[in-house]
């Protein structure tokens, strides 16, 4: 088989897996132009890029429906690079960034749909709001008229352990789910990724990121 059907067919394979609620990120970080182009002439449509470096040329070169997914730590001095054009930003981390991208949107006459990254691993290099931090952000979100905080992202811990990823997951889920009686416009939950998405997904995931389970380990 060679690599192209390889990644169509891992493509299917996921996509068969997939309640039709849930919408498949396909992870392109480090991976070339053409690699990109061989998931898109399979169907998929929406792409995660962790580096606004590398996001920025492979948009420029790459078919213009896709739709770019900002997934990595954001820095607020590299938004206004990715404001023109980018579909979602996942890792709203902090609410000096949320003003960075509201203000990055506001000049570029667009409304940017971005996400609340929630801390829930037990792993101190990850990023996030408390789930107090990100309810309060929430409830003054209506301050910020160019961005639309569609719901929240969470990375589980890097563990073996299916429990305790299942424990992370059901716990943002909660706080999803408590959420959206006060803010009925949350409607994306992104967990899960190639080690866990199943998991994700049973535990309330609207979107899951998939890197190396489509592209392979490089």
């Amino acid at each position: 088989m060679s690599f192209t059907s390889s990644i169509a067919d891992n493509l299917r394979l996921i996509r068969s897996q997939l309640p039709e609620h849930v919408t498949l990120i396909a992870v392109s970080k480090t991976k070339t132009n053409e690699e990109i182009l061989e998931a898109y002439n399979a169907g998929q449509r929406d792409f995660g890029e962790n580096r606004v470096q590398e996001l920025v040329p492979k948009y420029e070169a790459l078919p213009k429906d896709i739709r770019w997914h900002l997934i990595g730590h954001l820095q607020s001095n590299k938004v206004k690079y990715i404001a023109p054009f980018v579909h979602m930003i996942h890792s709203i981390d902090s609410e000096k960034l949320l003003a960075e991208v509201n203000k990055q949107a506001e000049k570029c006459n667009r409304v940017i749909p971005v996400l609340l990254q929630i801390f829930i691993a037990q792993e101190e290099t990850k990023f996030g709001f408390s789930f107090e931090e990100a309810s309060a952000v929430l409830s003054h979100s209506s301050e910020y008229t160019c961005t639309k905080i569609s719901g929240c992202m969470g990375m589980a811990t890097n563990t073996d352990s299916e429990t305790q990823i299942a424990a992370e997951f059901a716990s943002i889920h909660t706080f999803f789910e408590e959420q959206r009686k006060t803010f009925a416009e949350l409607s994306t939950l992104s967990i899960g990724m190639s080690s866990d998405w199943q998991i994700a997904v049973e535990n309330g995931s609207t979107m899951i990121r998939v890197g190396s389970s489509i592209f392979g380990i490089r």
